[in-house]
């Protein structure tokens, strides 16, 4: 009895430590969870929760992204700065150019003390003066004229890129939104394939279907299942493709916010011919490509005209470095002034300025004809793209009400499959139908929304919602 006693004794006494160390180690968890609470969050964990927080987008969002990010529209924005600064070089170019010249000649002398060249003044010749050097010349003039028409050159491919990026992301974005849309009708249709095999399994353990009905269902399941991997790959596809468009880095961390089914109105024919023809930058491109070729060709005719410089010289040229000195007994200023004008005039340069002229000339003229080519297809293209905008909104309502029909279909199929009115082709049928009618119901919205991008590419303006 008394061992009895001592090991219940030793057990009250285990249960009375146990308890009492659970009691301090709850109280040591809530102090250090009060602790916790009561430190400030360090940056480096704060950049940790907000880099888990995903990034929510709307298209304009992302199209301010992709223009800051994307490697092409940067390339072309580069190229119309660079083409903003050989504008700039070719205009100071023509105004005058001041130097500050600092020289020493030391030069051989003769046997009775004089120097031995001619050019030179003295034995020791110091030099230091300011040159102000201007140049009359037309190539001057035409080559600030070929500068500024490539400035404007590409300002309109940049503008060109800049259009062609918000095609791009509107498709890309878009295609997300659609692939989010498949996947849920797949994942409608897997789940509506599982319960038609149940129902077929339980229809045949009543002996109301043949063993062939199962068959066909379970192999319709199956396919359901493929197809919502498939979905499923899509939309991964989908979501990677956009975040290399538009991030600096690669992430996959963003949310969508805008309504693919939310249906902008087409512009009118006459709104699109009119905004077309102020802002369409293929045909500024071709202009501004014709002046730089203007420009060329009267910059290969300056070859043909003479050029006057002129050279205004003030400072020190003499044997003693220094501004006052004594020559003869007398005081002396070394400071003083020069000027020199020289008038060049080509004479015979074996044709090579005819040359160049002709050949300035046929560029100039292939020119014209590539404008001429860019106006018969904005023409064109106002017609094209504003028929394609016009049938893939007409066909979008038709393609919504055949998915609605589907989905009712299916459910009124599959209950006279249950009362044994229909046969399992027809549910299967059914089963198709809706999956594609949803389908083609998300991609007739893409190709809307990316028609609408496509006018933008004519018009500047992108139709929202």
């Amino acid at each position: 009895m008394m061992q009895r006693f001592a090991q219940n004794e030793l057990t009250i006494y285990r249960f009375d430590r146990m308890r009492s160390g659970a009691l301090v180690l709850l109280l040591l968890i809530l102090r250090s969870i009060s602790t916790a609470a009561q430190q400030p969050v360090s940056p480096q964990t704060a950049t940790t929760q907000a880099s888990t927080t995903p990034l929510r987008f709307t298209l304009s969002g992302a199209l301010a992204l992709a223009r800051k990010n994307s490697v092409v529209y940067q390339a072309a924005v580069t190229d119309a700065a660079i083409a903003r600064e050989d504008r700039t070089q070719a205009r100071d170019a023509l105004l005058p150019q001041i130097n500050y010249n600092n020289e020493y000649l030391y030069t051989q002398s003769n046997s009775a003390g004089g120097v031995r060249y001619i050019s030179n003044n003295a034995i020791h010749e110091y030099t230091s003066q300011g040159d102000v050097h201007e140049v009359f010349d037309a190539a001057g003039i035409a080559s600030y004229r070929k500068a500024s028409a490539a400035t404007a050159v590409g300002r309109a491919r940049a503008e060109i890129a800049s259009r062609g990026l918000v095609v791009a992301v509107t498709q890309s974005y878009f295609a997300i939104l659609a692939a989010h849309n498949k996947l849920e009708a797949a994942q409608r249709a897997a789940e509506e394939g599982d319960r038609f095999l149940k129902l077929t399994q339980s229809l045949e353990r009543g002996g109301e279907v043949a063993h062939a009905d199962v068959i066909k269902a379970e192999l319709q399941a199956e396919e359901r299942r493929r197809q919502l991997q498939e979905v499923k790959l899509l939309l991964v596809n989908a979501r990677l493709d956009f975040a290399v468009l538009i991030f600096p880095d690669f992430r996959d961390n963003f949310d969508l916010s805008d309504d693919l089914h939310a249906v902008p109105s087409v512009p009118t024919l006459d709104e699109i011919e009119q905004q077309a023809t102020h802002e369409n930058p293929d045909v500024r491109a071709a202009l501004a490509e014709l002046r730089e070729s203007d420009a060329d060709v009267t910059l290969a005719r300056a070859g043909y005209f003479p050029s006057l410089s002129v050279d205004y010289f003030y400072g020190i040229d003499a044997p003693q470095f220094a501004v006052n000195v004594v020559l003869n007994n007398q005081p002396a200023h070394n400071l003083g002034s020069s000027a020199l004008v020289t008038l060049n005039v080509p004479i015979w340069n074996w044709g090579a300025t005819r040359s160049r002229i002709k050949q300035a000339e046929l560029h100039r003229a292939q020119t014209q004809r590539e404008l001429s080519l860019e106006e018969r297809k904005l023409l064109a293209e106002i017609q094209s793209l504003h028929a394609e905008a016009e049938t893939s909104a007409n066909e979008l309502a038709g393609l919504n009400r055949s998915a609605e029909l589907a989905a009712e279909s299916l459910r009124l199929t599959t209950m006279r499959y249950q009362g044994g009115e229909a046969t399992v082709l027809e549910v299967v049928d059914a089963q198709n139908s809706f999956v594609q009618a949803n389908f083609n119901y998300q991609d007739g919205a893409v190709r809307y929304r990316v028609a609408l991008a496509s006018l933008q590419t004519l018009t500047g303006i992108l139709p929202t919602p």
